[in-house]
């Protein structure tokens, strides 16, 4: 080889190897068998979605506390969580954001045969929540009911737990209805079960009729203005990559895997709920509504829900530089 073509060889590593340490490396905490999961496999599957912008490590949590922990800690430096956390921790001084990730809401269900027709119809009866006392569709559920003049705390016979252990009452007929997570819902829809009212529907019966997303990613502010072209890059991949599982039965079937779900009547509601969540629209309209739903958790909830603060706090939400 000739000095010159040595040369060049040379220039040719060190220019690939200085373009290789310039990718930005995202470290997202995921859930196991969360959504995200279905997404961030979507982006390392397709060449045209993961980009040369960014670099992605998947660091497995244990459940949303674990990857709150962990954002907090600079373990990871992105989760998908919900707004009203997000605005508490900058009413402290933290300076996170949120970013929205899907208008996927959770819902009351309850067996297929179940006289039960209305949120009315719970008055005395055995009610399933997953999460506790201070999941917003419980609260919020709770305030659709009063307008009917209806003290739900006050009716029903209440059973607080993790989603699969609250499917698992409903299945066993030891509640008769349970509020639970969207996906646990779709589930138990593919097996016959019936919706009353998902959580738009309870939103809707507030007189809140924008879609206002219930979870999106959160990172720091900070890092998202000091990695902006990754950052930007990763959101753009994660809306095309939802949009390819939503059209694209092939971009489909490869994760259908991390669904968890061996039957097609289930594989096709989970599908169809997911993509029911798409963020079709985010603006103005949007965030001044979610500022009405933060008051009005912060009333119902007497602050323990949302913190002191009496508004959602300036920059709860993520815009781009």
């Amino acid at each position: 080889m000739t000095f010159n073509a040595f040369l060049m060889s040379l220039c040719l590593f060190v220019s690939s190897n200085s373009f290789a340490v310039e990718k930005s490396l995202l470290r997202i905490g995921v859930q196991a068998a969360g959504t995200l999961e279905w997404e961030l496999a979507a982006i390392q599957n397709d060449p045209q979605l993961n980009t040369s912008d960014f670099q992605l490590e998947l660091l497995p949590v244990a459940n949303a506390e674990a990857g709150k922990i962990a954002l907090q800690s600079g373990a990871v430096d992105m989760i998908v969580s919900d707004w009203i956390w997000v605005s508490s921790l900058r009413a402290t001084g933290a300076d996170f954001t949120f970013y929205p990730y899907s208008n996927t809401s959770g819902a009351l269900v309850v067996a297929e045969n179940s006289p039960i027709r209305s949120i009315n119809d719970l008055k005395g009866k055995r009610l399933g929540i997953a999460g506790g006392e201070l999941d917003k569709n419980w609260i919020l559920l709770q305030a659709l009911a009063q307008k009917e003049s209806l003290d739900l705390n006050a009716s029903v016979e209440k059973t607080f737990g993790a989603p699969p252990l609250i499917n698992e009452q409903l299945k066993q007929e030891r509640v008769d209805a349970i509020l639970t997570f969207w996906h646990f819902a779709a589930r138990l829809e593919a097996q016959g079960y019936r919706q009353i009212i998902d959580g738009r529907g309870i939103l809707k019966g507030l007189g809140i009729t924008e879609n206002v997303p219930s979870i999106g990613y959160v990172f720091k502010q900070s890092w998202g203005i000091a990695h902006q072209a990754a950052l930007n890059s990763f959101l753009k991949a994660t809306k095309l990559a939802k949009s390819r599982l939503c059209t694209s039965d092939s971009d489909w079937q490869k994760i259908i895997p991390l669904t968890k779900a061996e039957d097609l009547p289930t594989q096709t509601i989970l599908r169809q709920r997911y993509c029911e969540g798409a963020i079709e629209q985010w603006g103005d309209k949007e965030q001044q509504a979610a500022a009405r739903i933060y008051s009005l958790l912060r009333t119902l909830t007497n602050n323990r829900l949302t913190g002191t603060s009496e508004t959602l706090q300036a920059g709860t939400f993520w815009t781009q530089p």
